[in-house]
């Protein structure tokens, strides 16, 4: 059962925003379909140190772990220490995140009834 609607995840991240994690970067909820068509939430990450973005996604469906995937980069990325820091502490936050999205999707996963099987 789908249920990490783009709606659903971002009242999630709103309300991480509200517990005042700094955030990495720009984030942004995009609609992402499984294989059957469900709405199964893909969260972008636009780190400012290490571009050009990751995004978290679930692992599976009907799973409540999430995955961060880095995109490619066609060129070599080169940090002095200030960068390299600032890059550590964005890490730090989409972590953080990742284990949020996780933990929501145990409580809402464990709110929803489990399905009730057909009379015979």
């Amino acid at each position: 059962m789908p249920f990490r609607t783009k709606e659903l995840l971002e009242e999630w991240l709103a309300e991480f925003i509200a517990e005042e994690h700094p955030m990495p970067g720009e984030l942004e909820v995009l609609r992402h379909e499984d294989l059957s068509g469900g709405d199964t939430g893909l969260v972008v990450v636009r780190l400012k140190n290490a571009g050009p973005y990751a995004y978290l996604e679930p692992t599976a469906p009907g799973d409540p772990s999430w995955q961060v995937v880095f995109a490619p980069r066609h060129d070599e990325l080169t940090l002095d220490v200030e960068r390299l820091n600032e890059l550590s502490e964005e890490l730090v936050v989409a972590a953080e995140l990742c284990s949020f999205l996780e933990q929501k999707s145990r409580e809402h996963l464990a709110a929803v009834p489990a399905a009730v099987p057909a009379a015979q």
